[in-house]
């Protein structure tokens, strides 16, 4: 089983953000996650890197039968060959210094041993055993793993020209693309929840069954929020044959793109359940899945699988970096947000680039925006931002729906519609206009369709302006969703600048007051309760809610106070302390529709 050189990966961002980073950083061996729900941003990606290699690009039209499917297989396969050229050149390449071989090893953690014999190599006389090591050295050279995203939810059926093949729905034929092609050693991130429909689709190939112990050639990988979901999702691929080798945990609040925020429950203690219960998480889903495996009559193993545990969300500092590994022993973490500002490990046009890089606290807002009905971090500032509010101010809100990938509402139409669409918000706004609605609640229903914005198109022109490929013609606006973390970075980056700062090699937050990034997330629920409380009323379940809510948050920050931050940093306790306070402050809105000594048992004295 081949192990990452790096002990950070990037995570998916967007869909044309990292839709080709591992061919800009998988020879340095640094894991990267694509999107491949997107076909149309594939199919133009297949075009440009075709081009870019002068090779004939031959289009796989809408008509074809599966087409989706086959863009996403061919384009892996590129993306795959041309990573594995870059590995041979590397290989067949000299020494030099500030070449991409030297930069390979350089880039390497502090601590690893490559890196070490590669310093030892530069500084030797000896000849002799200077070519010894560079050989050796070369010999090591592999590539990160070239790894692709899911996103769950995005499965309405395939609006195939052609005939629609079985299990042709969006997420089903984005699996069989992946399944299909030739890549090995990499892992398919399915993230926002349980598809039954999908996850029974993996049981069809051939690849994500165990060739060895611990070996696979395409692995499982789910991105989850807490244990629970973990536990819930592995049973369910367990009872299939199937073997998760990696839970991503994200933050709930603390992240880029969609959040899912948990009741309550923050990062510190969801790892801490973690690491208690990783050997019992282990042995579950191994007493599941190995009768299934015997049973089918596959290769079966006495001792489970390895489960990689691995955590994202809110990372800014090494140090950071390095609490995560210490006190909770997970396997790697994911750096996104702050990669947006490094044009050598993600596609972002000049033009957004410099939003992001100008973006304060204030520029990211945890939205409605997203027609998913899911809250969506957004980037004030945007290109689709203005061409949005433009639409509204002439009277045509709402966008022209092409992609479909977001088609769910069919509140009007008896064909799904999206709600970020032209004809949903119109059809919409008549609707509120009929109900004579006080000004106040009519307004505020208003604004609240007007939120929705096309997330197909914007998530994807980067790629197109970028590459001066055309996605659309006469849209080419762009939506970008970072985390909170763009805030405290401004700098445009080389990847060897990002990769010194995230091993502790140099800072590129040098003199950014930045919170912790615990304390950050504590404040994004806080924020977030105060939200649910002002919606609460005198809803009784509602108050239950936040009742709860604030229940779990301020055992949080009980756990918090135990662990060594605190006694280390005074302003990581005082923060505590006042999130404590806010929090309690909060839950005395309800004493007048609750039982008061119900609250108060939920305070910490």
């Amino acid at each position: 089983m081949q192990q990452s050189l790096h002990s950070f990966h990037i995570p998916v961002m967007g869909l044309a953000y990292t839709v080709d980073s591992p061919i800009k950083v998988a020879r340095f061996g640094i894991p990267s996650v694509m999107s491949i729900i997107e076909d149309r941003l594939i199919e133009m990606m297949r075009k440009h890197y075709y081009e870019f290699l002068h090779e004939e690009y031959v289009p796989i039209p809408t008509h074809e039968i599966d087409y989706r499917a086959k863009r996403i297989t061919d384009y892996l396969n590129l993306v795959a060959r041309i990573v594995n050229d870059q590995i041979e050149n590397l290989k067949s390449s000299a020494f030099k210094t500030g070449n991409e071989l030297a930069k390979y090893f350089e880039m390497l953690p502090t601590q690893s041993k490559l890196r070490e014999l590669y310093f030892q190599m530069t500084c030797t006389t000896d000849e002799s055993e200077k070519t010894s090591l560079q050989q050796y050295l070369k010999s090591q050279v592999t590539p990160g793993s070239i790894d692709v995203n899911i996103m769950t939810k995005l499965d309405g059926v395939s609006k195939n020209k052609g005939t629609l093949k079985e299990d042709g729905t969006e997420a089903v034929s984005a699996l069989r693309g992946y399944a299909m092609s030739k890549l090995s050693n990499s892992s398919i991130v399915f993230s926002a929840g349980l598809n039954p429909r999908l996850f029974t689709y993996l049981e069809k190939f051939t690849a994500f069954d165990a060739t060895d112990w611990g070996v696979f050639t395409k692995k499982i990988v789910i991105k989850v929020s807490d244990y629970r979901s973990a536990l819930i999702q592995g049973k369910y691929l367990a009872k299939k044959g199937l073997w998760v080798s990696e839970f991503r945990l994200e933050s709930g609040l603390n992240c880029g793109g969609h959040a899912f925020a948990t009741d309550g429950y923050l990062m510190g203690p969801i790892l801490e359940e973690f690491k208690t219960k990783r050997e019992e998480l282990l042995a579950t889903l191994h007493a599941i899945y190995n009768p299934v495996v015997k049973a089918k009559g596959m290769v079966a193993f006495d001792a489970p699988h390895p489960i990689k545990i691995t955590a994202q969300g809110g990372i800014g500092t090494s140090e950071e970096n390095e609490l995560l590994f210490e006190q909770y022993g997970i396997d790697s973490t994911g750096w996104g947000t702050p990669f947006l500002l490094c044009p050598e490990a993600t596609t972002v046009d000049q033009n957004t680039l410099q939003v992001l890089s100008h973006a304060t606290e204030g520029d990211v807002t945890l939205s409605n925006n997203s027609p998913l009905g899911v809250r969506f971090h957004y980037l004030k500032g945007t290109t689709s931002e203005t061409e949005k509010l433009n639409r509204i101010k002439i009277g045509r809100p709402g966008s022209p729906c092409t992609e479909k990938h977001l088609a769910f509402n069919t509140e009007f139409t008896a064909e799904p519609i999206c709600t970020a669409s032209r004809k949903y918000q119109s059809l919409k706004t008549e609707q509120l206009k009929s109900l004579n609605l006080p000004e106040g609640e009519y307004t505020k229903q208003l604004n609240d369709v007007h939120a929705k914005e096309c997330l197909c198109v914007g998530l994807s022109n980067s790629a197109s302006l970028e590459y001066k490929q055309p996605f659309l013609k006469k849209l080419t606006n762009v939506t970008i969703c970072p985390g909170p973390n763009i805030a405290y970075f401004s700098k445009v980056v080389s990847l060897a600048q990002m990769t010194d700062h995230i091993y502790g090699r140099t800072n590129l937050l040098h003199e950014v007051h930045r919170p912790h990034m615990f304390i950050k997330e504590l404040d994004l629920y806080i924020n977030y309760l105060k939200e649910q409380v002002s919606n609460a009323g005198e809803d009784e379940k509602r108050i239950l809610y936040c009742i709860k809510f604030s229940e779990n948050l301020l055992e949080g920050i009980k756990y918090y106070k135990s662990i060594g931050i605190s006694s280390k940093n005074p302003s990581f306790l005082i923060s505590l302390i006042n999130g404590e306070n806010q929090i309690n402050s909060l839950m005395e809105c309800f004493q007048k529709v609750s039982d008061p000594t119900s609250i108060q048992h939920h305070k910490i004295q």
